[in-house]
């Protein structure tokens, strides 16, 4: 039998892409998801649609908020030392974090809290979780590098997002649960999540839409294209962290530990400005962009560049995917998918 993966979020934006990378691979892939609606569910039942098409996915909709019911997935695909997982599930989006913060403590904390205990309580081999480039909030000095201090977040989704982090350590240290978070960087393409920039300008421009630009456009991101993110997923996943042996408790590297811990950034190491980035959609779409400038808002930063030295020295992860070769994929997609 083909060893499993263990995907929460799996009809999400990266965990979609990484469930047919990992069936592709020949892995079988047991996959959950709650299919809530902070944004288009029919675009998460498409991604699931093709997911079912393959002889090695198993669904389950559940919530991981349930305990009871993550308990009786455990017991019934009798989850073990065997497994790795790969926690995707998630309350996304910076901005949204203000206006419904209930919604990130229950699925960000409480959600991952269950699903640390069940690893914990299964020996899971290896859980990799998703974190945020959002972690760095004020942090000025770039690139953005996980051996830096990231005590001073800006949103709550970033605070939850490092909570992930500090939660993991935990029982990473008490219970010896190798787990590895990665932090990433502003991921577009194909199949992309509706409420992210790329999605916003190329709907706006495509239907002669006047579209918000925040910071008058003095914004800068790290944009990694999803195969790239994918692929130092892939990577991670298949080498669990080892603890620290030069980890020095005087002064304390966050990205690693004494115990089976460590922290990545993933992303295409290099920040783009904004206005750039609309440019290649424009060039793309031979039109031009409606822009209306507005100021920063509360909780969002000017800009985010990963060092992703760490992962490169670890498992050789280097982004191949530039805007210029990935914004056409996705536009593509887009296109096609809604016929526009």
């Amino acid at each position: 039998m083909s060893e499993r993966i263990i995907v929460t979020g799996c009809a999400g934006f990266i965990g979609f892409h990484l469930s047919r990378r990992l069936m592709d691979e020949g892995y079988m892939v047991l996959g959950i998801d709650n299919l809530n609606e902070y944004y288009d569910v029919n675009l998460k039942k498409d991604r699931l649609k093709i997911l079912q098409r393959y002889k090695g996915f198993s669904f389950f909709r559940k919530d991981l908020n349930n305990r009871e019911e993550i308990w009786k997935i455990g017991k019934l695909e009798n989850i073990g030392r065997d497994d790795r997982v790969v926690h995707l599930a998630a309350q996304a989006g910076v901005r949204y974090s203000s206006q419904n913060p209930e919604s990130y403590i229950q699925s960000n904390l409480v959600g991952f809290f269950n699903l640390l205990e069940l690893c914990k309580d299964n020996n899971i081999r290896h859980l990799v979780y998703a974190s945020s480039s959002s972690v760095y909030g004020g942090n000025t000095k770039l690139p953005f590098s996980a051996h830096d201090n990231v005590d001073h977040p800006r949103s709550l989704y970033a605070a939850t997002k490092k909570s992930n982090e500090l939660l993991a350590h935990v029982y990473s240290s008490i219970h010896n649960l190798p787990t590895t978070g990665l932090r990433f960087f502003t991921v577009y393409g194909p199949w992309g999540r509706p409420d992210m920039s790329l999605f916003i300008f190329t709907k706006a421009i495509l239907r002669d839409e006047t579209m918000p630009v925040y910071n008058n456009g003095d914004m800068f991101r790290d944009f990694t294209y999803i195969d790239d993110i994918v692929e130092g997923i892939f990577r991670i996943l298949f080498r669990e962290p080892q603890p620290n042996p030069q980890f020095n408790t005087d002064n304390p590297d966050p990205a690693s530990s004494w115990a089976p811990f460590r922290i990545y950034n993933i992303g295409n190491n290099k920040s783009i400005k904004l206005t750039d980035f609309i440019r290649v959609i424009e060039e793309n779409l031979g039109k031009k962009a409606k822009i209306e400038f507005k100021p920063m808002i509360p909780g969002d930063v000017k800009a985010t560049y990963a060092d992703i030295e760490d992962i490169f020295n670890f498992v050789g992860f280097k982004p191949k995917t530039s805007i210029e070769k990935g914004i056409p994929k996705f536009l593509q997609w887009y296109r096609e998918y809604y016929g526009e």
